[in-house]
């Protein structure tokens, strides 16, 4: 694999491209980004309170936004924007995927306190968010297909249930290949929600299917919550999805750092297994765990590999201690993954048998009945042995050779 010379991404990651100077676009874009004079930003403020001049005067007796919120340090900041900065009442919407760490749900329920703000805290089933866990798991090897639906559905729904026509997204977090840049000026659309955030599949996708899997059986009305409005709907309530990301500088750390002093906002009190980062996706004790593990084996990089290479860029660690954050973390498999096999009632060799069916023939091959992929820091690794069945075996060969 090709590794960008200047972050620790691998070229399969996210569509990048590279250069003539094996930079990627991730890091071009970014440094368009870094180079952007101070009066881009004062505009950028300014269209910011135009648009929100507008909401205020057109709603004054009733919400002024929508913010999807997971209780996270970029919530806070949104909501801080939004609420102490401008003075909006915004309605706090979050979808619970039920996985929660324990500083997430405390960071969650106060902010209705602390914003002084209205909060609808949106939840299917805990015996469907089961069934879409293995679902998710089997279609695509990610057991966290409904988080990404929910938070990219149920808010949009409210919105239209509500007639609340804008909402606060806070950074476009899909742009990781860099394909857009300081001028795009990008707005929340369904595409964007079908093509990145839920995979190219809908709820529909997860429906029927009894009399062959009694055990995953899910009808219509299991997935309401799943829904996206029709285009109808959302024309006719002028719901326009907007990412504060486009007018004011983003930086994860700083926000954590700002949402401590503030509101006393927790990080987790206990390290994660595959990053280094005690700050990010406290909404999903998997994300950072076993689900990211999961892309480790399909692409042969993880979550220590997404924070390293933002924190790269923003000038917090040299690339030389990302290297060494890759090295230590990427390749773990963490104990959650005992804890998801007792949440879905499964053992590990279903999670094996599924999970090796995902590889990437791109960035792996079989040796000596290991699996080996290029490593950043130069040479090649086994990581794990090969627990396919024969069939999964030549079909992954066949991959190999077409490629």
């Amino acid at each position: 694999m090709n590794y960008c010379n200047y972050c620790v991404y691998p070229e399969i990651a996210v569509n990048l491209n590279f250069d003539e100077n094996n930079k990627c676009s991730s890091c071009r874009t970014f440094e368009k980004f870094k180079q952007l004079p101070k009066q881009f930003w004062d505009k950028r403020k300014k269209k910011f309170e135009e648009i929100i001049s507008e909401v205020k005067s057109k709603n004054s007796s009733y919400y002024d936004c929508i913010i999807p919120v997971s209780g996270g340090k970029d919530s806070y900041f949104q909501a801080h924007i939004i609420c102490k900065e401008y003075g909006l009442k915004p309605l706090l919407m979050t979808y619970h995927g039920n996985n929660f760490l324990p500083e997430g749900d405390i960071n969650r329920d106060k902010m209705r306190e602390v914003f002084d703000a209205d909060h609808i805290v949106w939840g299917p089933s805990v015996n469907v968010l089961k069934k879409l866990n293995r679902l998710g798991f089997e279609k695509m090897g990610d057991m966290n297909w409904q988080n990404h639906c929910g938070i990219f559905t149920a808010p949009i729904q409210i919105a239209v249930r509500f007639k609340i026509p804008l909402i606060i997204w806070g950074e476009i977090s899909w742009d990781i290949s860099g394909m857009f840049d300081p001028d795009d000026f990008v707005e929340f659309s369904a595409r964007v929600r079908h093509e990145h955030g839920l995979r190219g599949f809908e709820w529909n996708d997860f429906i029927g299917n009894k009399n062959n899997n009694e055990e995953n059986y899910l009808n219509e009305n299991d997935l309401l919550w799943a829904k996206y409005p029709s285009d109808i709907d959302i024309i006719k309530n002028n719901i326009r999805g907007i990412y504060i990301g486009n007018f004011f500088r983003w930086d994860p750390n700083a926000h954590a750092k700002l949402m401590q002093e503030k509101y006393d906002w927790r990080e987790s009190q206990k390290p994660f297994q595959r990053t280094y980062r005690t700050f990010s996706n406290l909404d999903d004790k998997y994300e950072n765990g076993i689900h990211d593990f999961l892309k480790f084996m399909k692409f042969g990089y993880g979550r220590a590999s997404d924070h390293a290479s933002k924190d790269i860029r923003d000038g917090y660690i040299t690339r030389d201690k990302g290297i060494e954050y890759v090295k230590k973390y990427d390749h773990i498999i963490s104990d959650d993954l005992y804890e998801w096999l007792d949440y879905v009632s499964k053992d590990e060799d279903y999670f094996w048998n599924v999970a090796e069916s995902f590889r990437d023939p791109r960035v792996w091959s079989i040796v000596d009945g290991h699996w080996v992929k290029d490593n950043l820091w130069g040479g090649s690794s086994s990581y794990g042995k090969v627990k396919m069945n024969k069939s999964q075996i030549e079909i992954f060969e066949k991959k190999r050779k077409k490629i």
